[in-house]
């Protein structure tokens, strides 16, 4: 099992310039791949620039054999209808996240554990493009980008909107993108509005706790995947999310897990229930004496869902589980 996801998602000057050079610089060449020495002959020769955390790169206009390093980038390729030919794997039993449709993970070769791909196994598969991000990766950089074209996006989780436009650009689906985009911002106005508009929903404070094996509680701020998401449907927050570090994550111990208090508490596990502390903080009396606890407003979730897919296809789902439970 992997270490659960502590990276803490920078938003940088320079990811915002990445993000709109991406958008804007689609046009092809023929000068081959300016990073990768991996296979390239699906596109013809023809590539395009795609900035990235990396710099400026050469990719395939069209790439077909696709590998992806991290949970967000193959949430992005499989919302875009790319089936990559090979994926690292979570510390899950399915190997691949639960949420994802079985029929679009099958057949994808497994090539390593996330943190520690196997980079023989990446170059095997004969990639012409690797999607991956510095946070997780960047020490391998060099040694895939002699595989095959390696765009890294900054940092993973908060920043996942201007992740995926990159993406999407680097795997030519920006059309596809814009619909994605355009499904989910409708979705959102759908849930806002099932909740009775945009001033009940802001009324009722929400917030996340993950209890994760091998570290602290963790009541989950502002600046995180699952936070853009409330924050889109109008959702508010309790004050103590303010106190999360860098915007993350405020850490407690179950002697202090009255402080997640809110209208409405989501709650998921990373790890083994007893290890993560979950079985002894919700069987504990500060827990039960919660307000939204005695009211009933306290709803388990699937972590793999809520805060390892990091994608436009988890948020489709979440904010399925959203509406039906606020609204129940």
């Amino acid at each position: 099992m992997p270490s659960p996801s502590t990276a803490r998602p920078l938003v940088t000057g320079s990811l915002a310039v990445a993000v709109a050079l991406a958008l804007t610089s689609c046009g092809s060449s023929d000068s081959g791949s300016g990073s990768g020495s991996g296979s390239s002959g699906s596109s013809g020769g023809k590539t395009h620039t795609v900035a990235t955390a990396m710099g400026n790169i050469q990719v395939p206009v069209a790439p077909k054999r696709v590998v992806v390093l991290d949970t967000a980038e193959l949430d992005s390729a499989l919302t875009l209808g790319v089936k990559p030919v090979g994926a690292t794997h979570t510390g899950t039993e399915s190997g691949y996240l639960s949420y994802l449709p079985k029929d679009e993970v099958a057949g994808i070769k497994d090539v390593g554990e996330m943190m520690t791909p196997n980079l023989e196994a990446i170059a095997a598969l004969e990639p012409d493009l690797i999607l991956t991000s510095k946070i997780r990766h960047g020490a391998m950089y060099d040694e895939l980008s002699k595989i095959a074209p390696t765009v890294m996006t900054e940092n993973t989780g908060y920043p996942w909107k201007d992740n995926f436009q990159i993406h999407a650009n680097a795997l030519g689906k920006v059309p596809a993108a814009e619909k994605a985009i355009a499904a989910y911002d409708t979705h959102v106005g759908e849930v806002t509005e099932a909740l009775g508009g945009t001033k009940k929903a802001a009324a009722t404070e929400v917030n996340l706790v993950r209890f994760v094996e091998g570290a602290d509680i963790r009541i989950y701020g502002r600046e995180n995947y699952i936070a853009t998401i409330l924050a889109d449907v109008g959702l508010g927050r309790p004050s103590i999310v303010d106190k999360a570090k860098d915007g993350f994550s405020y850490d407690v111990s179950p002697e202090k897990i009255d402080q997640a208090d809110a209208d409405v508490i989501f709650h998921s596990t990373y790890g083994d229930a007893k290890k993560s502390k979950e079985t002894q903080t919700v069987g504990s009396g500060l827990w039960k004496n919660m307000a939204a606890v005695k009211a009933g407003q306290v709803f388990p979730v699937d972590d793999e869902l809520w805060v390892q897919g990091i994608g436009y296809t988890a948020a489709d789902e979440i904010l399925d589980e959203l509406e039906a439970d606020l609204t129940k």
